[in-house]
């Protein structure tokens, strides 16, 4: 059977399918309480009644204390609408290097600061689930950063180049699958093997390059790649997947964002990484959307928090 292709809508569509907060805020709440309030305080569904006086707004009897559907997720307390929420959704689930604060201020009429703020919270939902990738899965390294050569004189650390003050992130992709990223303090091989054993199903094929930090890895039917002899592909081994997807970050770094603070890389990485899987031709826009928002529940993220 031939596969469906995915519904790619623009947003101009996006814009009448929630033509107003009343809509927009009508299927955020069946998208997370699947049609049926919940209250986030307890977890009660009985006695919940909804606010005469206060639009969107619910009481739960039981627990005596009122709620919104944003409550106790990344909207918590938010003054901003459902209704733009989700077109942020919609900008970060479409634009495949990422969309700069600056730009998503101007397509929202809000202040950087604020899309600052939304977009850091909209990564924090695409924290990767608890799950493990299996089959056949690519992994390699890779390091994020200026370069000394750009550098101010009095920021060169003056100890050579190539990774030199750079980030070391390792990443793993099953083949035609799943995406998983995270950054790492060294690439030694209780590092990274320890990530491998820590993300990839025991008894997977592993395909690395042959860093030598993947030697000796045990557990799994591992095979590797020799860059250093010029070699890229051999038959079914190759990392050619797991590096198509460092390009794609490397280009939104350099032509959207320009840097990534350190201290907040995981949430870009959870942002490009949920965007690659979740954003396959399969899937329709408006589903992919519904998929992040399944995911902002529990992960409310004040601002101290962010910039502390």
């Amino acid at each position: 059977m031939k596969k469906r292709r995915a519904t790619t809508i623009s947003i101009m569509q996006l814009l009448e399918l929630f033509p107003n907060e009343d809509v927009a805020v009508e299927w955020f709440e069946n998208e997370r309480w699947g049609g049926k309030p919940v209250c986030p305080h307890c977890g009660g569904v009985e006695n919940i009644t909804k606010s005469k006086s206060q639009k969107y707004q619910y009481w739960h009897k039981d627990c005596r204390k009122r709620f919104t559907a944003k409550t106790h997720s990344i909207m918590h307390s938010s003054p901003i609408e459902v209704r733009k929420w989700l077109v942020a959704m919609y900008y970060v689930m479409t634009a495949r290097k990422g969309i700069s604060s600056l730009q998503m201020s101007k397509e929202l009429g809000v202040t950087q600061k604020t899309a600052w703020y939304m977009l850091q919270r909209i990564r924090e939902a695409c924290s990767a689930k608890g799950f493990q990738l299996g089959n056949i899965v690519e992994v390699d390294e890779t390091y994020l950063g200026g370069k000394e050569r750009n550098k101010h004189n009095r920021k060169k650390l003056k100890a050579g180049r190539g990774a030199v003050s750079k980030q070391a992130v390792v990443g793993m992709r099953e083949r035609n699958g799943r995406v998983k990223a995270m950054p790492v303090q060294k690439t030694d091989a209780e590092t990274l093997q320890g990530a491998i054993h820590e993300n990839v199903e025991p008894g997977a094929k592993v395909y690395t390059d042959d860093h030598r930090s993947y030697m000796g890895l045990e557990g799994y039917d591992h095979a590797s790649i020799k860059h250093s002899a010029g070699e890229y592909v051999d038959g079914m081994i190759h990392t050619n997947g797991i590096e198509s997807v460092w390009a794609l970050l490397k280009r939104g770094y350099t032509g959207t964002f320009h840097h990534f603070s350190m201290k907040h890389l995981q949430r870009y990485l959870n942002e490009f990484t949920f965007r690659l899987n979740d954003g396959n031709c399969e899937v329709d826009t408006i589903d992919r959307i519904a998929a992040l928002c399944k995911e902002v529940h529990g992960k409310r993220i004040s601002y101290r928090e962010l910039v502390a």
